[in-house]
């Protein structure tokens, strides 16, 4: 069973597939390189017989005469003049009489000038003698037309050897009278020519085939190595080792592709897995303190409460925690619906001249409040294609943040400038500032600098709103980048693509800097 099942498989598998395909292929072509050889071997070999013949005839009309001859009472007889002691010319006349005929226009052989008989050759009479009607009928149309005319036939000996016959029409040079003159040559060692490259392409085929074949599964097999190697590599892949990758061949071909493919699929994959850690990591670590305040103020009220008033300050208590916690959770599911892409923005050409006059207008109460002067430097006109509610809410953050770390009698600036290919916004303050060594990480969810405490205060926030300012940026193919000295400020730069120029001309691969 488990061999049959291998079997199977075998028949089954990519690389019995293409060696089939490789075996087909070469019989058909194999056969029909063959075929044509074997075509034009045969137009050849009959072009030799059609010359051969075609000389006979030359050779017929220039050693033979059609005249009376004396000795035979002046009959009309098949004369041969030449030289018989001339080997070549000797060679050329009885090569051309081995297969010939004379007859007269009425269909009668003549006889010939030496034996007085029909002049008709052993050969020829075997193949069949040519009858009277067919010659008067030859002689007429080789009379009627203004060319000479040629009839061509095959025939057989009666040893099944083959004969090709050529025809024609010759006048005497005496009376002008038309005469029927066939002339022929055998072809039987064209026949066995062609039937044995026809046996030896047989022969060889098979042989050929089987060791294409072989030839064919190690070539298929050598092809699909790197195939195999991907798809080891993919059993391999787990969770737990997302990161590894298989190394190109650098033969850039689509094996290369698929590879490169496969190991982008990898990244993605890790990427998410990554995001998934992550949000599991921050929600265990920020849900921790909420809870733990909330089981504390549930365990006071519980155990050592004894007023009122005692229960009503630990159930206040308990109920504010449960908010933070609802934010957080709020807060943690829309970033992570940003992230992964489920968030899809809903771009317009935007005028953010009017977004961020609107909103410094509306941070003005609380920046009075904290006593803080807020400004904002604005060209008459900046667009962009954007997401409008997202833009606002990335300046909200960025105007929060730095309201919230700017000293009071501080100040806090705003300003927008248009370039060809891109907008700039800077959102800049004259605060406490971000140390250097933390300015890589403040994008980072919940991340907290150091040194401003860990607990998550309201002044502090949540963590989250600088990773949905970057988010943004990176969704809307910009690029943001953060400048800040302790006990100086911060300065936070955005580019965005100008409208006017399109996206496709401003290079912001990254989206955070």
């Amino acid at each position: 069973m488990s061999r049959k099942r291998d079997f199977r498989r075998l028949f089954r598998g990519l690389r019995f597939r293409l060696t089939i395909s490789y075996a087909v292929l070469f019989t058909v072509l194999l056969t029909g390189v063959a075929l044509a050889f074997r075509a034009r071997l045969a137009t050849k070999l009959d072009d030799q017989l059609q010359e051969e013949l075609n000389a006979d005839w030359a050779a017929m009309k220039g050693y033979m005469r059609i005249e009376p001859v004396l000795e035979f009472g002046n009959k009309i007889c098949s004369a041969w003049y030449y030289d018989d002691k001339d080997p070549d010319e000797t060679t050329i006349v009885l090569d051309t009489r081995k297969i010939y005929m004379v007859a007269d226009q009425y269909g009668n052989p003549i006889p010939d000038s030496v034996t007085g008989k029909p002049a008709v050759s052993t050969t020829y009479d075997d193949v069949g003698v040519d009858k009277p009607a067919d010659i008067r009928k030859k002689v007429m149309e080789a009379t009627a037309s203004p060319k000479p005319k040629i009839f061509w036939e095959e025939r057989k000996t009666s040893d099944g050897e083959p004969v090709r016959i050529r025809g024609g029409i010759v006048y005497s040079e005496r009376h002008g009278a038309p005469y029927y003159v066939a002339v022929g040559a055998s072809y039987a060692d064209n026949v066995k020519t062609l039937r044995d490259y026809t046996w030896v392409f047989a022969a060889v085929i098979p042989g050929a085939l089987i060791l294409g074949s072989l030839l064919g599964y190690y070539m298929a097999g050598r092809a699909l190595t790197p195939v195999l190697a991907v798809a080891q590599a993919a059993q391999r892949i787990s969770g737990s080792n997302l990161s590894m990758r298989i190394p190109t061949r650098g033969a850039g071909d689509e094996l290369d592709t698929l590879i490169l493919t496969f190991n982008r699929m990898i990244e993605r994959l890790e990427a998410s897995f990554q995001q998934m850690r992550q949000f599991s990591a921050d929600v265990s670590h920020e849900l921790r303190t909420p809870i733990t305040a909330i089981r504390g103020q549930l365990e006071v009220a519980l155990f050592t409460a004894q007023t009122t008033d005692q229960y009503r300050e630990a159930m206040f208590n308990a109920l504010t925690d449960i908010d933070r916690l609802s934010q957080i959770v709020r807060a943690l599911l829309l970033l992570s619906q940003a992230e992964s892409g489920q968030i899809v923005l809903q771009k317009s050409r935007l005028n953010l001249c009017e977004v961020v006059d609107d909103l410094v207008e509306q941070f003005q109460i609380p920046a009075e409040a904290a006593g803080v002067r807020l400004t904002a430097e604005l060209p008459a006109e900046c667009s962009a294609e954007a997401d409008r509610v997202q833009i606002e809410r990335m300046i909200t953050n960025l105007l929060s943040n730095a309201l919230k770390f700017t000293p009071e009698g501080g100040a806090v600036k705003m300003s927008l400038q248009v370039h060809p290919s891109f907008v700039e916004l800077a959102v800049e303050d004259n605060g406490r500032g971000i140390p250097t060594e933390h300015l890589p990480h403040i994008f980072d969810r919940f991340y907290r600098v150091p040194g401003q405490g860990t607990a998550p205060t309201p002044e502090q926030g949540l963590g989250l709103g600088l990773s949905f300012v970057a988010w943004i940026v990176k969704a809307h193919n910009g690029k943001i980048e953060v400048e800040s000295t302790p006990g100086k400020g911060t300065r936070f730069l955005i580019r965005l693509p100008n409208a006017g120029a399109g996206s496709d001309t401003m290079d912001l691969a990254g989206g955070v800097a």
